[in-house]
């Protein structure tokens, strides 16, 4: 196994566990990772619902957490590890910070914009380039995800019938 192959495990599990501190908030379990250089610079975890924050995605979280932490709000040579394919608010904002390479878990049928639906990065009038590695530990973040949603529908299932 390559060395990129390695890291990528590594800081995927880094995000997975992040994606608890959400599930146990009652969020969507999504984690996120900022690294440089090798070391974790940023982390965040979904909590628009608890964070009254529309913006509160994981991807989002680690972002802030890394430029507070930078001193800069550009985040060049830097690596995004999260669990699922990036919507279009958080592919934007990877563009803006300029994050080098994003590296994901799950893809996203429905919001996904990095591969799943207009492939944001490739369009000619983005300005900036990013590089994507997509699947990473990509069972274990869906099944987090898919285990979260069928636990939920069950619930409200049983409040309807309770």
């Amino acid at each position: 196994m390559s060395e990129q192959k390695q890291q990528d495990l590594l800081w995927m599990h880094e995000a997975l566990a992040l994606a608890d501190h959400a599930e146990n908030a009652g969020e969507v379990p999504v984690g996120a990772v900022v690294v440089l250089d090798g070391e974790v610079v940023g982390e965040g975890w979904n909590h628009p619902i608890s964070g009254h924050d529309p913006t509160a995605h994981a991807e989002i979280m680690a972002l802030r957490d890394a430029a507070a932490r930078v001193g800069n709000y550009r985040l060049v040579g830097a690596e995004l590890y999260v669990t699922i394919e990036p919507c279009t608010m958080c592919a934007g904002a990877i563009v803006h910070s300029r994050v080098s390479r994003v590296i994901y878990g799950a893809s996203e049928e429905k919001a996904g914009v990095v591969d799943s639906n207009c492939q944001l990065f490739q369009q000619p009038w983005v300005n900036h380039q990013v590089e994507v590695t997509s699947g990473i530990l990509a069972d274990a973040c869906r099944q987090k995800i898919s285990a979260f949603f069928q636990r939920r529908r069950a619930e409200k299932k049983a409040a309807k019938l309770g």
